[in-house]
């Protein structure tokens, strides 16, 4: 498995742009012969291998995947954003994604945001600098900034604490200690 990228505090990191297009499913994310297993360091060299197969092997931690309409359709396994994230992708922009994924993504961590503009004016190679609770893209390449759909706190929080496994028993000793003190 790559490294992560750890975003810096906010959820803003730079990293080069990977582009594709619409309907990009979960079958073509992580192709299905790769499910015997859910480690995201066994899935990352499989990622994306029969749309693009360099994409592994070339993608460096912190670049982020930018797709057009519907990405992550099809199947509701969570395999697909697993595998980005081992593959190093720091985030996935797109200009809609399949509702299943948008949670499985969440889920498990890995950021996305909603930004049709940006991502319909995003070439492959493009430096981006992406701001989870600005909701922005800003192309470094091109001298271009695009807003999209910014993460509230809760949902920066959770992204921040890996998915939601970390996120739900921190959350719930802050409300005990929270009602302890009232």
């Amino acid at each position: 498995m790559r490294e992560e990228k750890t975003p810096a505090p906010g959820g803003r990191w730079d990293g080069s742009a990977w582009c594709y297009g619409d309907d990009v499913d979960t079958d073509v994310i992580i192709p299905a012969r790769y499910l015997v297993t859910s480690d995201p360091k066994l899935l990352g060299p499989h990622c994306l291998e029969d749309l693009d197969p360099h994409f592994a092997s070339r993608v460096t931690p912190g670049d982020v995947v930018v797709g057009g309409e519907n990405f992550g359709c099809g199947s509701s396994r969570e395999h697909a954003p697993l595998a980005l994230k081992g593959a190093g992708v720091s985030c996935v922009v797109a200009a809609s994604f399949a509702r299943i994924f948008f949670r499985n993504a969440l889920n498990v961590g890995l950021p996305i945001l909603i930004c049709p503009e940006g991502a319909r004016h995003t070439a492959p190679g493009d430096r981006l600098r992406i701001d989870l609770a600005q909701g922005t893209v800003e192309n470094l390449t091109r001298g271009a900034r695009y807003t999209g759909a910014p993460f509230p706190p809760f949902l920066q929080e959770l992204v921040a604490s890996g998915g939601i496994v970390p996120y739900a028993p921190r959350r719930l000793a802050q409300k005990k200690h929270q009602e302890a003190r009232s």
